[in-house]
């Protein structure tokens, strides 16, 4: 989403910087768009397919590929049935406009039930109180930074991930013009991080928690006539079913588990609800926990009963060029539960099964056992709960073709890999982050130089599998083949026309006039401002009914066991520390990690422990130290800090490049540990499947 100038002699890059005029991220850029080029000129990426013959890899033809992947996977599902392949899509796909466009028609062919995403290991718990109460997975509130007075913030590091479900080039800069302008941010986490830098105030609290702490500050509000319920519009519902709730959680009730004093939850309603404009918002450490869902929820009824939703400095919502709501579908159906897993009954969301149950979905015998795996741009034996269990499933499967152009952890199990152009070789549009941005603007980057010849687009990969796997008739492959072709015809660039012209800021099929479309943005190469958020409630609602439903009845219904959760002594008892993950401004998880720029300076693969933890246990900074969960265990050295909790542990995620087989020099070469040989894939939130990557139960000890 950021601007950049990229300067190139034919296919060489000589710099890149940021695009001062462009008017999302005005100048700003990060290390990993700088990064772009070591990416652009890896000698490690593959540009050719290719097989495994042992510990070898083979090159082949597109040809022979396309044909020997399409064979397999068709063997596979005429002897085992079609859930025996499985698809699961990585964190990259969202950054790629062609795999977006095409991987669900590819999908679709596959006819399988056991489709995976990253979703489930990051925000979808988002998406689905986003459903819940809006009717969309896409209607998330978003902070209106450019107005707000008072940002409260939970579990989230923006100063790192320079906003996450919250698109916000130069946040840094966003931040503090909230403070210049007389406004206050609080941050809530577990680690005192980047962000707190830029904070008036940070308060620790224990891992997994955020739920109750939600709503002890509703309770608060509610309790002291501190909500603007009364003044909310008549689309709004629910009000007293979670007034109701909320007061049977004082602070005083909550303040043992959130380890926060109960003066200063009351302290932080008060502040929150007096502000003139004020907004809470919440990301991973809020939604990758056993509460993430609720606790998600709540943050947007925090921001309702305070007035705050869908008004100037609150929580508002984008208006992007390309409209992906449409009616009650727009990206796809967006619902719970249609169908469960085969092996523990967890729900699929908007077509997708959690990914924590993908290993033993292998592992498992029975019908529909997964024995064929497809993956695009995605390192999940890196990226999900207990890789090295997924690991050891994958060396079960009758066969796996990567899209991908890198042997990492997970490819290095393929039997054939399909490697795509990269960022600076193919054109891009943003469908998924202006559609999340703090400001509404569009943007069209065509491709920096052309494509080798022998190389092809992701889009087009997934156009020949689709066409070449398709089992049904002879006029349904009739019509695959004609769409493949429309497809190609178009290209992204012509699909993308038509989603201009048709979106908010369009004017349809007009062709002389000054609505938005491809042809404009190739006019304005830094982008288009198309204004700040506005209030767009209740015409972009898609519940039936038009409503904001503030009570769901699947959350109301998920209350009993959090309320349980407080008769439980915290996870930090009898040596037990609760570990949580951490991102840095320099890795985005595991796909960075083979740029030399990245990666150079200190070990950034380091365990944080507070002072008196280590002090506790013997150990001092710099030694290493056995970190093991019920799962596995890892071995790294400790920093010693007082920028954790007591009782919390700190490991950052992505690392873990020391098993054989991976063809990433630069990453070998700074292997690191793999937090998620320690996360456990039996530990979800129960409601929506979600990891619960923070709070991990581990102990540590010397080495």
């Amino acid at each position: 989403m950021c601007g950049i100038v990229v300067e190139h002699d034919g296919d060489r890059v000589l710099g890149i910087r940021g695009d001062a005029d462009d008017p999302f991220s005005r100048g700003h850029i990060c290390p990993k768009a700088v990064a772009l080029q070591d990416l652009h000129h890896d000698p490690d990426r593959l540009r050719t397919p290719v097989r495994r013959d042992g510990e070898r890899w083979v090159p082949m033809a597109w040809g022979e590929a396309f044909d020997l992947v399409a064979r397999q996977l068709q063997a596979v599902q005429r002897t085992h049935g079609r859930d025996a392949v499985a698809v699961y899509l990585g964190n990259p796909t969202a950054h790629s406009l062609g795999a977006l466009l095409t991987a669900p028609g590819f999908i679709r062919a596959l006819r399988t039930r056991n489709r995976y995403s990253a979703t489930s290991v990051d925000q979808l718990p988002h998406h689905v109180a986003a459903t819940l109460m809006f009717g969309h997975g896409f209607l998330i509130p978003i902070p209106d930074l450019e107005r707000t007075e008072h940002l409260l913030i939970l579990g989230a590091n923006p100063a790192a991930s320079n906003g996450s479900l919250m698109t916000a080039g130069d946040v840094k800069a966003r931040l503090k013009a909230i403070r210049t302008r007389g406004g206050r941010i609080v941050l809530v986490d577990p680690r005192r991080t980047e962000t707190a830098a830029l904070a008036d105030d940070h308060h620790f609290v224990r891992p997994g928690t955020d739920a109750l702490l939600l709503l002890a500050l509703l309770h608060v509000i509610f309790n002291e006539a501190l909500s603007r319920a009364d003044a909310l519009p008549s689309f709004v519902t629910g009000v007293e079913e979670v007034r109701a709730l909320a007061l049977r959680f004082p602070p005083e009730r909550v303040a043992v588990a959130t380890g926060m004093r109960a003066g200063t939850i009351r302290q932080m309603a008060r502040d929150f609800a007096r502000a003139e404009r004020a907004v809470c918002y919440g990301r991973v450490g809020v939604s990758m926990q056993e509460f993430g869902a609720l606790a998600c929820w709540l943050i947007t009824v925090l921001n309702a009963v305070t007035g705050r939703l869908d008004a100037y400095g609150g929580a508002m919502f984008t208006q992007p060029a390309v409209e992906v709501v449409r009616g009650r579908g727009g990206l796809g159906t967006t619902r719970l539960g249609r169908w469960r897993s085969r092996v523990r009954g967890l729900p699929e969301y908007a077509g997708e099964l959690p990914v924590s149950a993908l290993a033993e979905e292998m592992e498992t015998p029975g019908p529909g056992q997964v024995r064929a795996l497809v993956t695009h741009a995605g390192n999940p034996v890196l990226s999900t709960p207990n890789g090295a269990r997924l690991e050891r499933a994958m060396g079960g499967l009758d066969f796996y073709v990567a899209v991908d152009f890198y042997v990492n952890e997970t490819t290095r199990h393929a039997h054939v890999i399909l490697p795509p152009t990269g960022p600076l070789e193919r054109d891009h549009y943003d469908l998924v982050f202006n559609a999340l941005a703090v400001h509404n603007t569009a943007k069209y980057s065509p491709a920096m130089v052309a494509r080798p010849t022998h190389a092809r687009h992701d889009w087009e990969i997934f156009n020949e599998l689709t066409w070449r796997v398709e089992r049904g008739s002879l006029a349904q492959r009739l019509q695959v083949r004609a769409r493949s072709a429309m497809v190609r015809a178009l290209r992204a660039r012509g699909m993308l026309d038509v989603a201009l012209r048709f979106g908010p800021f369009g004017n349809s099929i007009n062709l002389i006039g000054s609505g938005m479309s491809v042809r404009r943005l190739e006019r304005s190469p830094h982008g288009v401002d198309l204004g700040s958020l506005q209030p767009v409630l209740p015409a972009r609602l898609r519940t039936s009914d038009r409503t904001v439903r503030l009570a769901p009845p699947e959350f109301m219904a998920d209350l009993p066991r959090l309320e349980a959760s407080l008769e439980q002594a915290p996870v930090t008892g009898s040596g037990t520390l609760a570990l949580i993950g951490r991102r840095e401004l320099r890795s985005n998880n595991s796909w960075m990690h083979n740029a030399e720029r990245l990666m150079r300076g200190d070990d950034r693969c380091t365990l944080l422990m507070h002072p008196r933890d280590a002090e506790a246990r013997g150990i001092v900074a710099g030694t290493r130290v056995r970190v093991r969960s019920r799962v596995g265990e890892v071995v790294v050295p400790l920093e010693v800090s007082d920028t954790v909790m007591p009782g919390v542990v700190s490991l950052p995620h992505g690392f873990g490049h020391a098993r054989p087989g991976v063809a990433l020099h630069v990453a070998t070469q700074h292997p690191g540990a793999s937090l998620n040989d320690l996360t456990d894939d039996q530990r979800v939130d129960a409601l929506v499947g979600t990891a619960a990557f923070t709070g991990v139960p581990v102990e540590v000890s010397p080495a």
